[in-house]
C-alpha cells in the first residue's frame, strides 16, 4: 500500500486519560479531553464520525454507530511526558531516560555560563508560569535588562524578554547560546523557548516564541523518509522539535487555525511524502493556564475545520490525528499529565469503523507511515498497514 501524501496532526496536549502510571508523575484521574468536553463551549460531531469518541474507554461523547475512519488509544513507552519526548516516539524513537527536569531552579554553573555568553544578568530562576513570570518579573527586566531565565515541571530553559529591551532577534542568539550550553545528560533539557513580550503592567507574551530543542539522539522515520526521497514538510513548531533534522520545508504558524490554513496549502501542491503538523494552542494557550472553556474552544474550532480537511485530501491521501501527551486543564496541576493519546487514520484506502485497540507505543505510528511508503526500515513500532487498509 504505497500511498501518495501522509497528513500527520498533532493536536498538542490533547490527551484521552490517565496512564497506568500516572501516578508516578502525580498525574492521577487527568483526563484532558474528558476536561474539555464538560464545557458548554465544547463540540466535535466531525471527530466523532472520524471515530475519536468510540476509541477504547472514551466515554465523554456519545460514540459514532459508524465511524468513517480507524482509530486507536496510544500508550506513550517513553519515560516522560513532554512535547519534545512525544514526537520523537511518534516518530520512531523511545527515550528510556527522562529529559532533566530543574524543580529547584538551574545550577549556578550553568546560569554563570549564561550570564558571561548573553552579557546579562538572571532573574526568577525557578519554575513559573509564563504569564506569572513576566507579571512579578517584567518591571525589573524593563529597568535593567537583566533576562528572566525560568523553567516547568517539563524539561525546558525559557528565556523571556520585552521585545523594546532585547529585540527579537537578539532574544533568539541568546537561546541558540543557551542551546549550546545546555547539553549532555545532566543539563541538555529538551527545549530552550524564546518568550519574548510586550506593552506595559500587565505584558502581555507576543506571537514569536520559538523552540530550540535538543537534536532525536537516533534516526527518525523523518530521516528515513528523505533518505529515501520523499519529502517531509513541517507546519508549525515541528522544525524546531526536531531541530531542523529530516525537514525538507517549514512554515511556522502563529495559532492554530493558521497552522490548518498551512496545511491546506501544502495539499493543493504536488509533493510526494508526509506533511507533519502541530497545534501548540491547546497546550501553550489553555493547558498550561487551567482554562477548561478556552480548551473546548479551540477544540471546537478544529472540529469546525475537518470537512475542509478531508475535501482537500486526494484520493490515495491519508489523514492521521494524534497528540502528543496530556495537558489537563481542570487540574490543579499547569504542567502536563501523562495519558494516553488519541489516534484516527482516514483515506479512501482506509478501512472504516476499525477499533485497533490500545496500542503500546506512539512509535506505531511512524512505523505505519513508513510502510505506507514501503520503507522497510525495522523501527521501535508495529505497523497498522495491514489492520486498515482495504481490499479490492
Amino acid at each position: 500500500m504505497i500511498n501518495q501524501r501522509v497528513f500527520l496532526v498533532v493536536l498538542d496536549s490533547v490527551g484521552i486519560g490517565e496512564m497506568p502510571d500516572a501516578a508516578k508523575y502525580k498525574d492521577e484521574g487527568s483526563n484532558t479531553l474528558k476536561a474539555a468536553s464538560k464545557s458548554d463551549k465544547f463540540s466535535m460531531p466531525n471527530m466523532q464520525k472520524l471515530g475519536l469518541f468510540n476509541i477504547d474507554n472514551v466515554d465523554c461523547w456519545p460514540q459514532c454507530e459508524a465511524p468513517i475512519g480507524s482509530y486507536a488509544r496510544m500508550k506513550e513507552a517513553s519515560n516522560g511526558k513532554d512535547t519534545t519526548i512525544g514526537h520523537w516516539e511518534i516518530s520512531g524513537v523511545i527515550s528510556e531516560k527522562p529529559l532533566p527536569t530543574f524543580p529547584n531552579g538551574f545550577p549556578k554553573e550553568l546560569i554563570d555560563k549564561l550570564k558571561e555568553a548573553t552579557g546579562r544578568e538572571i532573574l526568577c530562576n525557578k519554575p513559573y508560569s509564563g504569564t506569572d513570570v513576566i507579571r512579578d518579573y517584567g518591571k525589573e527586566h524593563m529597568e535593567t535588562g537583566a533576562l528572566i531565565v525560568y523553567t516547568s515541571a517539563d524539561s525546558v530553559l525559557q528565556i523571556a524578554a520585552h521585545e523594546d529591551i532585547v529585540p527579537i532577534e537578539q532574544l533568539y542568539s541568546y537561546c541558540e547560546m543557551a542551546r549550546q550550553i545546555c547539553q549532555g545528560e545532566e543539563w541538555g533539557v529538551g527545549r530552550i523557548i524564546a518568550r519574548p513580550f510586550e506593552g506595559e503592567h500587565p505584558f502581555k507574551r507576543t506571537t514569536n516564541r520559538h523552540d530550540y530543542s535538543l537534536e532525536p539522539p537516533r534516526t527518525t522515520i523523518l530521516d528515513l523518509l528523505v533518505e529515501n526521497g520523499y519529502e517531509v514538510r513541517a507546519v508549525g513548531k515541528i522544525n524546531d522539535i526536531f531541530a531542523g533534522k529530516g525537514i525538507t520545508d517549514t512554515v511556522r504558524t502563529k495559532n492554530n487555525m493558521e497552522g490548518v490554513d498551512r496545511m491546506l496549502e501544502y495539499s493543493k501542491q504536488d509533493f510526494n511524502g508526509l506533511c507533519f503538523v502541530n497545534l501548540v494552542d491547546y497546550d501553550m494557550l489553555y493547558g498550561h493556564r487551567n482554562d477548561v472553556h478556552g480548551y473546548a474552544n479551540a477544540l471546537t474550532e478544529f472540529d469546525n475545520r475537518i470537512p475542509e480537511i478531508l475535501e482537500a485530501l486526494n484520493e490515495n491521501d491519508i489523514l492521521m490525528i494524534t497528540a502528543d501527551h496530556g495537558c489537563d486543564p481542570s487540574t490543579t496541576s499547569t504542567d502536563h499529565s501523562r495519558e494516553y493519546t488519541p489516534l484516527v487514520i482516514y483515506g479512501n484506502n482506509v478501512r472504516e469503523n476499525v477499533n485497533l485497540g490500545t496500542r503500546e507505543t506512539f512509535a506505531d505510528i511512524g512505523a505505519t507511515i513508513l510502510d505506507l511508503f514501503n520503507i522497510n526500515v525495522s523501527t521501535n513500532g508495529s505497523s497498522m498497514v495491514e489492520l486498515i487498509k482495504k481490499t479490492y
